[in-house]
């Protein structure tokens, strides 16, 4: 039987239930290959079924009879682990969580309007989970932390336009662990976990 536009054909060859984690990795992998082609072995999984993985969920994103951004995160995640109301400034939203196979201490977060308009959708830590130890830029490596981590630890970070819709950057300062020297970073994120950093300056001009 054929599928309908916006759903998903599961093939012998394509597991089920869908691996959403493929497609956070996919977009992973233009920056961190290498890690991603170790979780790939600890998932089981080729880049073959990653590459399929992706390409379904752009079919769904795209179809003319697709569903809502929420609606298309429970098709693939089933119901969400926790709910919770939350304020951002004057706004009250939701926050629909799911666990994630490769990172036990976070969760997939999906901030939605009262609407029903997705806000945000990115990795956050689990609530109660400890979060890294951020005290110098040595700390701070790849899949080791969130946005929302790194802003707090070396605040005040500013947030800076991402190169794709899953992704963010933030400019902040940070100390050199050998020898304190504060200089400053901007750290690229994509669906909300730290990917790598680039060493811009000097915090401050040297006399």
């Amino acid at each position: 039987m054929d599928s309908a536009p916006g759903s998903f054909a599961q093939p012998d060859s394509f597991p089920s239930p869908f691996p959403f984690v493929l497609v956070l990795l996919r977009r992973m992998a233009d920056h961190q290959p290498g890690l991603v082609e170790d979780a790939l072995r600890e998932l089981g999984f080729g880049r073959a079924v990653m590459r399929e993985a992706n390409r379904r969920w752009q079919a769904m994103q795209r179809s003319p009879r697709r569903r809502s951004a929420v609606a298309r995160y429970r098709s693939v995640l089933g119901p969400p682990e926790s709910t919770a109301t939350r304020r951002i400034g004057d706004l009250t939203c939701e926050a629909l969580g799911w666990s994630v196979p490769l990172w036990p201490d976070l969760r997939f977060e999906v901030l939605t309007a009262p609407n029903g308009a997705v806000w945000n959708e990115w990795l956050v830590r689990a609530p109660g989970a400890p979060g890294p130890r951020l005290r110098t830029a040595a700390d701070l490596r790849p899949w080791s932390c969130t946005v929302d981590e790194v802003a707090r630890a070396f605040a005040p970070a500013r947030p800076m336009e991402g190169s794709a819709p899953t992704r963010w950057r933030l400019a902040f300062d940070a100390p050199e662990a050998e020898n304190g020297e504060l200089r400053h970073y901007v750290a690229e994120f994509t669906w909300g976990l730290l990917q790598r950093m680039e060493d811009v300056r000097p915090a401050s001009p040297t006399a």
